[in-house]
C-alpha cells in the first residue's frame, strides 16, 4: 500500500561533514561526499534514488558553510526537489536543522526520510519497500532499512575474544522515516541529555518507540574508508542496468466545428475542428499519459482538469513540458517514444518530421528518439465513420 496522499514526503541528506576516517589522497581533496565515484560523485549518487521517487516531495541537504562543491553538484542534477540549509557540527545537528528548515513546510504527522550522504549504493527497490513500510497503516513508528548480520560477530574484551549471538542481530542502514513532529521532539531530548544518538531511530527509541525493520540490500554501504570507494564502485557497475520503465497513452476526440486540427503541436488544416478543452491535440494528451504512467505519476487529467478554466484552449505543448520537467525532477530520462494518430483524415505523413521536432524539443531529447506514425481503421467505428481520431503512445523512461 503507498503511503497516503494525505501525509507528504519529505528527505533530510546530512552532508556537513568533513569524513575523518576517510583518508583522503591529500589536504586538497574534497570530502568523502564529494569523492569521485564512477562518473560522479558519492554524494550524487546517494540522492539519485530520492530524486527519483515521485512521492518524496523535496530533498534537503544539509551543507557546511564554507562548502564550495555542491554548487557544481547541484547545477549536474538540476532538479527541482533539491533545497538546501546549513549543516551543524555532526550528523545530529545537520539532521535537527534540516528538520527546523522544513518547520514552516511540514506537517506534523509528515514522513521523513534521513539518508546519509555518503551510502551511495543504496536503490529505489529498498526506497519503495520502506515508503510502503509506513504506509501500510496508522500507529507505525517508522522504518528503519536494516540487513541482518549473517557473520559470525566477536567482540573484542581485553585480552580475548567472545563470540556474540547474532540472532536478532541487525545493521541499520538508511534511511530511516519518522513523523516529522516525533523526530523533531526526539531529537531535541536527545541534545537536552546530552546523549550524541548514532542514528535517528536511537533517538525515537529513547522516546520509547519502536520502528519497523524493513530488510534492505545488504550492498547499501556507507562510505567510511578511502577502501570503501572501490568496494562502491563494483556495486554500481554490478547493478547499473537499472530497470527501464514503459507507460502507455491514449486520447480521444470527436471532430465539431472548425477548419484544423492541431498534432504534436502543429496545425493541420482539415473540414473540420475537435470538440476539446484545450486544444484538443490528441497526440500530445496521449504522449503526456504515457510519460506520467511510466513515472507512476498519475494521468493528464489529474494534472491539468478539464474543470480548471486555466485550461480552456490552453497550448498542449505547455502540458508536455510540464511533464517533461517532473521526468527530469525524478532523475528519468526518454529513452524513446512511438506515437500512433487513428484518423481517416486529415494525413499526417508530411507533418511528421515537425511534430517529431516539436515534442522533442519540449522533452530536451533528440527527434531522432521520438517516432511518429499514422494508421486508420478501414472505415470501421467511430474513426473509420469520420466522427472523431485518436492517438496512442508508448514510452521507455530509463
Amino acid at each position: 500500500m503507498p503511503v497516503s496522499n494525505e501525509r507528504r514526503v519529505w528527505a533530510i541528506v546530512p552532508a556537513a561533514g568533513r569524513g575523518a576516517r576517510f583518508a583522503a589522497a591529500t589536504d586538497a581533496s574534497p570530502p568523502k561526499q564529494y569523492a569521485a565515484l564512477h562518473g560522479a560523485t558519492v554524494l550524487e549518487w546517494s540522492l539519485h534514488a530520492l530524486l527519483a521517487e515521485p512521492r518524496v516531495s523535496a530533498v534537503v541537504v544539509a551543507l557546511a558553510a564554507d562548502d564550495g562543491h555542491w554548487p557544481r553538484v547541484a547545477a549536474r542534477l538540476k532538479s527541482p526537489k533539491l533545497q538546501t540549509t546549513l549543516g551543524g557540527a555532526n550528523r545530529q545537528d545537520s539532521v535537527a536543522n534540516g528538520l527546523e528548515y522544513l518547520a514552516s513546510q511540514a506537517a506534523a504527522d509528515d514522513w521523513v526520510l534521513v539518508h546519509d550522504a555518503a551510502r551511495p549504493c543504496f536503490n529505489s527497490t529498498d526506497l519503495t519497500a520502506l515508503l510502503d513500510a509506513v504506509g501500510a497503516g496508522r500507529g507505525v513508528a517508522g522504518a528503519v532499512l536494516a540487513a541482518p548480520v549473517v557473520d559470525t560477530v566477536k567482540r573484542e574484551l581485553g585480552d580475548h575474544l567472545a563470540t556474540v549471538d547474532r540472532q536478532g542481530l541487525w545493521r541499520a542502514l538508511t534511511p530511516q522515516v519518522f513523523a516529522f513532529a516525533q523526530l523533531r521532539k526526539a531529537l531535541q531530548q536527545a541534545a537536552l541529555a546530552g546523549v550524541m544518538v548514532t542514528d535517528e531511530a536511537q533517538a525515537m527509541e529513547r522516546m520509547g518507540l519502536r520502528p519497523a525493520l524493513v530488510q534492505g540490500s545488504p550492498f547499501n554501504i556507507k562510505i567510511t574508508r578511502l577502501a570503501d570507494l572501490a568496494t562502491a564502485g563494483d556495486i554500481l557497475k554490478m547493478t547499473e542496468g537499472k530497470p527501464m520503465r514503459v507507460g502507455q497513452g491514449i486520447d480521444v476526440h470527436a471532430f465539431g466545428k472548425g477548419d484544423h486540427v492541431i498534432l504534436g503541436g502543429v496545425r493541420i488544416a482539415h473540414a473540420k475542428g475537435v470538440v476539446a478543452h484545450s486544444d484538443g491535440d490528441v497526440v500530445i494528451h496521449a504522449l503526456c499519459d504515457a510519460l506520467l504512467g511510466a513515472m507512476g505519476d498519475g494521468d493528464i487529467g489529474q494534472h491539468f482538469p478539464d474543470s480548471d478554466p486555466r485550461y480552456r484552449g490552453a497550448d498542449s505543448r505547455v502540458f508536455l513540458r510540464v511533464v517533461a520537467e517532473r521526468m527530469q525532477a525524478a532523475g528519468l530520462k526518454l529513452i524513446n517514444a512511438d506515437v500512433t494518430v487513428l484518423a481517416e483524415a486529415p494525413r499526417v505523413a508530411t507533418h511528421r518530421g515537425a511534430m517529431a521536432a516539436n515534442l522533442a524539443a519540449d522533452l530536451g531529447v533528440p527527434a531522432q528518439l521520438i517516432n511518429i506514425k499514422a494508421t486508420t481503421t478501414e472505415r470501421l467505428g467511430f474513426i473509420g465513420r469520420g466522427e472523431g481520431l485518436a492517438a496512442m503512445a508508448s514510452v521507455l523512461l530509463g
